[in-house]
């Protein structure tokens, strides 16, 4: 494991809070007590462990049994990285979404949108040489969520990264360009600084669109450092 003391700082007011007023959940999650530090096992260090092997290099979401999902495809691709751009190979890069109408598929999502038999929404890849990570899916809706009055959360693709064991995960959200929800969303504006959200909305690319088939985005993720993707905390 490398030094912790070898890697920058985080800058102040690029990861959000893990208290944060207008986010309501926060309140009842997060810590009331200071943090107690628990010195990882054996078990929690090393295991279980993630291979490559086990996982196709694109995970295609947008098909069930050979039958394809309704909405729009997307490609969405991009590098994890170190604070200094060095690649992170072999890195499990985990997602999961809403399908087109903004329902996801899991039981205690009761929203009154249509499920898709077509679209489970969650997927698993690894991170090649280059760290890059490749998905094919299908654009997510939008969908109310009862923090505040006609509270919509924005088209958004739930992110978990693994290290070398289960317990060395982190979690974060891809959001996507021009979307007006971005302004009025508690969630996104808990990252106080304007700058390091801006690093959550992937990039419109058109030289990952595939012709006839798919628009493609482009979404880095860094680590630690100074420009450190924010990461959730609560």
């Amino acid at each position: 494991m490398s030094d912790p003391a070898l890697f920058r700082p985080l800058t102040p007011g690029t990861q959000p809070p893990a208290d944060h007023p207008d986010y309501r959940s926060t309140a009842k999650r997060h810590p009331k007590a200071p943090l107690v530090p628990l010195p990882a096992t054996l078990t929690e260090a090393t295991g279980p462990v993630f291979t490559p092997e086990h996982f196709p290099p694109l995970a295609d979401l947008t098909r069930v049994n050979g039958k394809p999902a309704l909405g729009e495809r997307i490609i969405v691709t991009g590098r994890v990285m170190d604070e200094d751009g060095r690649p992170l190979r072999r890195t499990m890069v985990e997602i999961w979404q809403a399908n087109a109408a903004g329902r996801y598929d899991h039981p205690n999502d009761q929203h009154d949108a249509p499920l898709d038999p077509n679209f489970h929404g969650e997927g698993r890849v690894f991170t090649d040489d280059e760290g890059m990570y490749r998905f094919l899916t299908i654009r997510p809706g939008s969908y109310p969520w009862r923090n505040h009055p006609n509270a919509w959360r924005p088209n958004h693709i739930h992110f978990s990264l693994f290290g070398e064991a289960f317990a060395q995960r982190l979690i974060t959200q891809m959001y996507f360009p021009g979307d007006p929800l971005l302004a009025l969303d508690p969630i996104y504006n808990a990252i106080p600084d304007a700058a390091a959200r801006e690093r959550l909305i992937a990039k419109f690319d058109i030289t990952v669109t595939e012709p006839e088939w798919a628009l493609g985005y482009r979404f880095d993720i860094v680590l630690r450092g100074r420009l450190a993707t924010p990461f959730e905390n609560a």
